[in-house]
């Protein structure tokens, strides 16, 4: 995994944002201005997911690539360490899971704001 194809991955999915909120290296993804992932630019080697309390529970038990979310509420963030014990494919779902949870928490009227544009 490196960070282009990380990045990429995020901005494919629809009404993501990135930037810059903190300081000049932690690029943050946010839907409709609220975050569901972000890494370090400079020293890629973990990223913050959001997470279910239940999901980060189980995700924590089975790889050691998934710890609680460094800087972050613990119980529904987790830091995922790149190219460690985790499947990529698990990688990738970490993102979307994180995304939906995200997406879906906005209001009915702003979900559908947005999808109908």
């Amino acid at each position: 995994m490196n960070f282009e194809d990380y990045r990429e991955y995020c901005l494919g999915k629809p009404f993501v944002s990135e930037g810059f909120p903190f300081d000049k290296s932690t690029l943050v993804f946010k839907v409709d201005g609220k975050m569901f992932a972000l890494a370090d630019v400079d020293v890629f080697n973990s990223v913050n997911l959001k997470a279910t309390p239940e999901s980060s529970i189980e995700m924590r038990e089975r790889y050691s690539a998934v710890q609680a979310g460094y800087h972050m509420n613990k119980k529904h963030w987790n830091t995922v360490i790149i190219n460690a014990d985790l499947p990529e494919d698990l990688f990738f779902k970490m993102i979307d899971d994180s995304y939906n949870l995200v997406f879906l928490s906005l209001s009915k009227k702003r979900r559908d704001e947005l999808t109908l544009g």
